[in-house]
């Protein structure tokens, strides 16, 4: 079984991450998909030991990559900056920190009690 069918990182082939940081042509779309391929297990299993349900760390990785693509994140990363493990692992930390941030903050008011305005009688005054 393959490493990344095991849960860890597949060894990185850093002319796939440049060229998947490129983005826009046919080589750079298929560079993506074979690093989605390669990295989404992974990722997922780390989601999956941090305590998320199957279903919301499904959730939590599809919505990491499309960040990831949307920001153009792949771009940044450099091979003599560190491994791209330890990249896509501080990039989906952040992530994950942001999202847990998201998801406790309150909607408007915040936990205040809520007065209640009488406008029909205002237009009487």
């Amino acid at each position: 079984m393959p490493p990344s069918e095991r849960g860890r990182f597949a060894t990185t082939r850093w002319s796939v991450v440049a060229s998947a940081g490129r983005g826009g042509s046919a080589e750079a779309r298929a560079a993506l998909a074979t690093l989605c391929e390669s990295y989404w297990f992974p990722l997922y299993a780390f989601v999956r030991r941090e305590g998320c349900s199957a279903d919301d760390a499904r959730d939590l990785i599809q919505a990491f990559f499309a960040r990831l693509l949307e920001k153009k994140y792949l771009a940044a990363a450099d091979r003599a900056r560190g491994r791209f493990r330890s990249f896509l692992l501080a990039a989906l930390k952040h992530f994950l920190a942001n999202e847990r941030k998201r998801g406790r903050a309150q909607k408007r008011g915040g936990g205040r009690a809520a007065i209640s305005l009488d406008f029909p009688a205002a237009e009487d005054r």
